[in-house]
């Protein structure tokens, strides 16, 4: 498959739509600041409950196109368990990508802003502040963070769990930029920097939305006590510390066993919040397009993440709306005595 030109000159036309507004309770820093927060689950597994075919290269930002409601429905799900930051369907979106659906490129940007407006609709639905567990989801404000999926999840080929793309950090850079560009225009809370495999996409990422207006929070895709790419955790949370622009740090999409470890060094090196939203445990197989494996993602042990620093915790793929609800109550509950021996 033939990937993107991030050569070329990217800049992105206005997004015709969107009017920015920012979290209706204030800032998600501040709000981090006061105590833990629920993330939501995978989307993209979600939306295949509903019997959406993701199979396109696009994956959950096709439907960005096709079918917006079910995104709006999916994101719902995850505020009735409790989710107080929802995450947009943009992961997989480009604008090459979008082209090859036959959108121009004001067309492609609008499907940016789109997803923060679907995300947000979702939001305005949740409880106001004080309401109780009997109103069936999260009680007060919903955060929405504008997803930005590493180069690798636009190829679609598994490339985002290994890295080194063989591209520069400015050729990267000049990718994301009008990725960036796009949700930040269409007023998300926060940019979810997610699922990075390799601190030069980070580095790249860091510089593509220096001066968008909008908070980031980065996180990498781990396995065995490294970035995806093989580099130190402490060398990759390095490039978030001292960026006022970053809110918090951590993991996602990667095993529950790998959260205590990372979360323990994303907070010594930077100061910073940690979030942290690992998968069920299982592995994706890119040439089967298949997941593989038994699933470990265990809500008991977000007692260890929070104690070792995380603030904004959630699932990732193949974690649904049962699996935050659960997490939700987790969190709500006093750390049991030997937690951390149970969990592992």
């Amino acid at each position: 498959m033939t990937g993107p030109g991030p050569g070329r000159d990217l800049a992105p036309e206005p997004a015709p739509e969107p009017v920015p507004r920012p979290g209706p309770y204030g800032s998600l820093a501040r709000a981090l600041a006061e105590g833990p927060l629920l993330l939501d689950g995978g989307l993209s597994n979600e939306l295949e409950t509903y019997g959406c075919d993701l199979s396109d290269t696009l994956w959950s930002a096709r439907l960005l196109v096709d079918d917006p409601d079910r995104i709006t429905a999916a994101h719902r799900a995850y505020v009735r368990a409790g989710a107080r930051v929802l995450i947009t369907a943009s992961y997989q979106a480009s604008f090459e990508g979008f082209a090859r659906r036959g959108l121009d490129r004001g067309r492609a940007a609008a499907m940016f802003g789109r997803s923060v407006r679907l995300a947000r609709a979702a939001a305005d639905d949740a409880p106001g502040p004080g309401a109780g567990a009997a109103s069936g989801g999260a009680a007060g404000p919903v955060w929405v963070a504008g997803s930005v999926g590493p180069y690798g999840a636009v190829l679609a080929d598994g490339s985002e769990y290994r890295g080194r793309y063989g591209l520069t950090v400015r050729e990267l850079e000049r990718f994301h930029r009008p990725r960036v560009a796009a949700l930040a225009a269409a007023g998300p809370d926060v940019l979810a920097l997610e699922t990075v495999p390799d601190l030069r996409e980070a580095e790249a990422l860091l510089r593509a939305v220096r001066g968008c207006g909008v908070p980031v929070w980065l996180s990498y895709t781990v396995a065995g006590g490294r970035t995806r790419a093989g580099q130190p955790l402490d060398e990759a949370f390095d490039v978030a510390a001292g960026r006022d622009e970053v809110i918090a740090v951590g993991v996602n999409c990667c095993a529950a066993e790998e959260v205590d470890h990372a979360v323990e060094i994303a907070a010594a090196r930077t100061g910073k919040p940690v979030v942290a939203y690992p998968n069920s445990g299982e592995s994706w197989d890119p040439r089967r397009q298949a997941w593989h494996g038994a699933a470990s993602f265990a809500p008991r042990r977000v007692h260890g993440w929070l104690a070792r620093g995380a603030r904004l915790v959630g699932g990732c793929c193949r974690v649904g709306p049962h699996d935050v609800a659960a997490l939700g109550r987790a969190m709500a509950t006093t750390e049991p005595p030997g937690a951390d021996a149970a969990v592992g």
